[in-house]
C-alpha cells in the first residue's frame, strides 16, 4: 500500500499541480502564475491540451448523466476530483435525483479548501483529503461510510488521474483498479481514463516535463493497451474503450479531439452480476 509521508495541507503557489493546471485549462481562476507558466510550456509541444481538458470534462458529465438516468446510480466516489468547476459530479447527478450521494477525493490541499467551502451546505456531498492509492483509507473513511453503502451499486471515478501516479505492483493504476473492484458490489461501475499517446517522444516529453514541474507528483503518459488492462473482469459499456470525446456524444456537433499527439482514452466498466 501507498505509504508516503502524511499529505501536506499547505498550499505552495510556486509548484504547479495537475489540479490547478486543469483548472486553468477549463477557464477557472483558482490557479497561480506557476501553473499558468507550466501550461504555456506544455502547449508548445502538445498544443491540443486545452481542448483535451474541455472534452474530458464533458465526458465526465455525460458519464454521470448516463449512469444516473439509465442505470439508476445514486452513489458516486470521485478520485482526484480536482478543483470545483461548473457542473461537478454532484450537480449533474442531483439534477436527476436530489438524493444522490457524492464523495470527492483529492490530495491537493487547495481542492480541499475550495471543495469544503462549496459543499458546506450540502449534507449529501463531501470532499476528503487522501491519496487515490489509499483505497482502504478512502473506503473506510467516516465521511465515505456516512454517505456511501458499498453493499449497493456505486460509481467509482478515476477520470483523467491515473497518469498522475507511477507504475508500481502495489500502487500503480492496475493495482489500484483491482483493489477498488474487490470492494464493489455487482452492478457497480468504474470510470477510468488517462492521457495516452502512440508517439514515444510525446510520452517521454510530457512525462518528464510534468514530473519535473510538479516535483515528482506525476506518473506517466501511457499507451491505449495499458489502459485496457485496467478493465480486466469488467463488462465494458458501449462504445467500448475510446478517445473520450467519442463516448456517447450528446449532440451531432459535439467537439471532437481533432489533434492526436496525445488523447484522453478510456471508458466505463461494470462489475458483473454474480452467477
Amino acid at each position: 500500500m501507498h505509504s508516503e509521508k502524511q499529505l501536506s495541507t499547505e498550499i505552495d503557489a510556486t509548484v504547479p499541480t495537475a489540479a490547478r493546471m486543469y483548472d486553468h485549462y477549463l477557464g477557472g481562476k483558482d490557479n497561480y502564475a506557476a501553473d499558468r507558466a507550466a501550461c504555456e510550456e506544455l502547449d508548445k509541444v502538445v498544443p491540443s491540451t486545452r481542448r483535451l481538458a474541455l472534452n474530458n470534462r464533458r465526458f465526465l458529465q455525460r458519464v454521470v448523466k448516463t449512469l444516473s438516468e439509465e442505470f439508476g446510480i445514486r452513489q458516486y466516489l470521485d478520485h482526484g476530483s480536482g478543483l470545483p468547476t461548473q457542473d461537478n459530479v454532484h450537480q449533474v447527478a442531483q439534477r436527476i435525483d436530489p438524493t444522490t450521494h457524492v464523495v470527492y477525493v483529492d490530495n491537493d490541499p487547495m481542492v480541499l479548501v475550495h471543495g469544503r467551502a462549496l459543499l458546506e451546505q450540502d449534507e449529501r456531498t463531501t470532499v476528503i483529503h487522501a491519496d487515490m492509492r489509499e483505497t482502504d483509507l478512502i473506503f473506510d473513511h467516516p465521511d465515505t461510510k456516512r454517505l456511501i453503502d458499498f453493499s449497493e451499486p456505486v460509481c467509482v471515478l478515476f477520470n483523467s488521474v491515473f497518469h498522475c501516479i507511477p507504475d508500481s505492483d502495489t500502487d500503480g493504476p492496475l493495482a489500484v483498479a483491482r483493489r477498488v473492484r474487490e470492494r464493489l458490489a455487482p452492478g457497480s461501475f468504474m470510470v477510468m481514463c488517462q492521457l495516452v499517446s502512440e508517439d514515444a517522444e510525446v510520452r517521454d516529453f510530457v512525462t518528464n516535463f510534468m514530473d519535473q514541474a510538479t516535483q515528482g507528483h506525476w506518473g506517466r503518459v501511457r499507451e491505449p493497451k495499458d489502459v485496457a488492462t485496467y478493465f480486466e473482469d469488467l463488462e465494458i459499456l458501449e462504445p467500448g474503450l475510446v478517445e473520450v470525446s467519442t463516448w456517447r456524444p450528446d449532440t451531432e456537433v459535439v467537439p471532437r479531439q481533432l489533434t492526436h499527439e496525445w488523447i484522453e482514452f478510456g471508458g466505463v466498466g461494470c462489475i458483473p452480476s454474480e452467477k
